[in-house]
This record gives structure tokens, C-alpha cells and sequence, in this order.
């Protein structure tokens, strides 16, 4: 029933500026418009929402994700716009923080502002 239909995805701040600055001008994705429920962005023809909170507590998964053609080159233009990339100590990351899963496909994780955390990733 909603195969056909597009995603809009919803993500917390609890800081707008800090926010608009993190997605508009470090991972590049273009302002829409901002009123008194929500600040909306346009990844690729995906709506994304960012809902003002006044407190706000990340989860501790992956809540957003972009898939990327070539993960080491995005990687390495994130990392010169100041994204730290995610390090976890329970599999093996490159260099870069990439992690390979077994079956080829490539991840790596960063926060947002408010602690979210957030992947690229690139499938075989």
C-alpha cells in the first residue's frame, strides 16, 4: 500500500542553528523552509523533518542513513568538513572507520550535533 509512495523521515534537535549548520553545510543536503514544528530539508527528493526538543537523549542505534557509490571517497570529504567518524571496538574498521561486513557491503558512522548517530554506507 505505501510501496509507491515516498519516505519522509523524522529527526530530533534540540538546537535548530546548530542543526541547519550540521545538515545544510556539512553534509550538504539543501533547506526547505523552517516554521514552529519543524525545520525540513530535501535529501535527493527524501523529506527530512528535524523536530525542535527541549530535551533529548540519542538512541543508541542508527537512526538515519545515506547509501553512497564510492564510501571511501565520502568518507574523506566528510572527514575534511570536521565529521568524526564512529570507532567501535567490537569488529574491525579501517583507517577510515569503515567496517566490511561479511557479505562485502561497507558502513561507516558519525553523530549529528545532538549525538545522533548516522551512517553512510555503500552496498555490493
Amino acid at each position: 500500500m505505501l510501496g509507491t509512495n515516498k519516505i519522509v523521515a523524522f529527526l530530533p534537535t534540540t538546537d535548530y542553528d546548530a542543526a541547519r549548520a550540521f545538515f545544510e553545510g556539512v553534509l550538504g543536503l539543501r533547506f526547505v523552509s523552517q516554521d514552529g514544528f519543524a525545520m525540513v530539508l530535501d535529501a535527493n527528493g527524501i523529506m527530512i523533518r528535524v523536530t525542535k526538543l527541549r530535551e533529548h537523549t540519542p538512541l543508541p542505534y542508527t537512526i538515519l542513513g545515506w547509501e553512497v557509490s564510492d564510501i571511501e571517497r565520502t568518507v574523506s570529504a566528510l572527514t575534511e568538513r570536521g565529521v568524526t567518524f564512529e570507532r567501535f571496538g567490537f569488529f574491525e574498521q579501517d583507517a577510515l572507520g569503515i567496517w566490511t561486513a561479511p557479505t562485502g557491503d561497507k558502513v561507516a558512522w558519525f553523530k549529528d550535533p545532538d549525538g545522533n548517530t548516522l551512517s553512510v554506507s555503500q552496498h555490493v
